[in-house]
Formats: structure tokens, C-alpha cells, sequence
């Protein structure tokens, strides 16, 4: 509500009034946004559930849930209850998963000494039986390298001057994935298993190759 100043009467009675219109407006509207804001503040920090109810629905909510309640009770008293047989059984022992049986194994053998395979009664001691332990033992990765050796042929009587072909024949490389460069199908796996499989960066795996000799920077790896 705007007022002009100049049109304001010069009656105190009449201003009074106004000024009491004017405050009993201004109240509602201050108690109108003070409500909004609290329930804001309840939206953003109250506690938060699936199943909201207004203040005036919630008596009548507990009236039905007590409804079920007692349903429920009165049906369990009315059934007797009957015993379920229940299968022997035995609980299998916790412990430690066997390693896979793929998985290629070396025996390691550990014997008595000689000296100790006697009895104090002067009988040698015979085998009854034997305990096995196994540990899991990993091989850090194997590099190597393939060198494509391809030998070179040449006419040596006529110097391959009566032939079309050239005069020194050699065998074919392999296919390559990336051509001109040094890296294998292998290598070429490994390095984007670890990028995109692994989360190992370029960086990272060029320190690894650094460790083993091998000096690939990452900007090589990126290309």
C-alpha cells in the first residue's frame, strides 16, 4: 500500500487511523512470511520420512495402525501354533577359501634327516602320512624381448641381373598393430588394462617399466 505524502490529511484522528490500518496490514504480512519461513527451515533441516503426515491426520493414522494391531493379535491367538521340523544339518567350519585348483603347483618337500629317521629303540621310523600347506606365491611380470630376425637372399651368379625380382629378397614382417614401432600385442595390452581396467595413469606406469629397465615416458604412452 502506497501513500502520498501530500495527499495525507491534516486531521490527527484521520492519521491515526491510517497508521492503524497501515501496522494491522503490515502484521499479517510479517506473521504470513515468519510462517513460510519456518516451514522452510523444517523442510530443509526438520527430520525427513517417506510417509508425511498432517498434524491433524496423525491420530487418525494411529487409529488404524492400533486397528491392524489388534487384528493381527487376535488372529495369532486364535491359530495354534504348530512345530516345523527342521532337517539335521551340520555348519561348515569358517575359514579360509581353498586357492584355485587351476593354479600350477610346486611341491616343495621337507624330510626328516636321516640321523632322526630311527626310533630311541634302534627301529627306523616308517611314513604314516604326510600334512600339506599351501601359500600363495606370485611372479612379478616377466619382460622380454621378440627380435623378428629375417634373413636376406641374394643371387650370387647372376647378381640378379636376369631376373624381374629384386636382387635382394627378404622375408615379410608380421602384422603390427601400430606400424613402426616397437611395441608388441602384449605390451599394447597391458598398458590399456591398466589404464582403463586398473586406473593406473601413464605416469605411474611408466615408473613401473623404469623399475624394470625399460624407458617408455608417458608421452609415448599417450601416443
Amino acid at each position: 500500500m502506497l501513500l502520498d505524502v501530500h495527499s495525507l490529511p491534516d486531521d490527527p484522528t484521520e492519521l491515526k487511523q491510517i497508521i492503524a490500518t497501515l501496522s494491522s496490514s503490515y502484521q499479517d504480512k510479517f506473521h504470513h512470511l515468519e510462517e513460510q519461513v519456518r516451514l522452510l527451515r523444517n523442510e530443509i533441516f526438520g527430520r525427513k520420512s517417506e510417509k508425511r503426515l498432517p498434524p491433524q491426520d496423525e491420530r487418525q493414522q494411529r487409529l488404524f495402525d492400533e486397528a491392524d494391531g489388534e487384528v493381527s493379535e487376535e488372529s495369532s491367538r486364535s491359530e495354534d501354533p504348530k512345530p516345523i521340523p527342521v532337517a539335521p544339518h551340520q555348519r561348515r567350519k569358517a575359514g579360509r577359501k581353498p586357492l584355485p585348483a587351476d593354479l600350477p603347483r610346486i611341491e616343495v618337500i621337507h624330510d626328516l634327516p636321516e640321523s632322526e629317521k630311527q626310533c630311541a629303540c634302534g627301529t627306523p621310523l616308517s611314513r604314516i602320512g604326510e600334512e600339506v600347506c599351501e601359500k600363495l606365491d606370485i611372479i612379478p611380470a616377466k619382460v622380454q624381448v621378440i627380435r623378428h630376425i629375417r634373413y636376406k637372399y641374394a643371387c650370387k651368379g647372376c647378381e640378379g641381373v636376369e631376373s624381374e625380382t629384386p636382387t635382394v629378397q627378404i622375408a615379410p614382417l608380421p602384422p603390427q598393430l601400430i606400424p613402426k614401432t616397437m611395441a608388441t600385442a602384449g605390451l599394447l595390452a597391458h598398458i590399456v588394462v591398466s589404464k582403463f581396467e586398473d586406473a593406473l595413469p601413464f605416469h605411474r606406469q611408466s615408473k613401473q617399466l623404469a623399475r624394470m629397465g625399460i624407458d617408455l615416458p608417458r608421452a609415448t604412452l599417450c601416443n
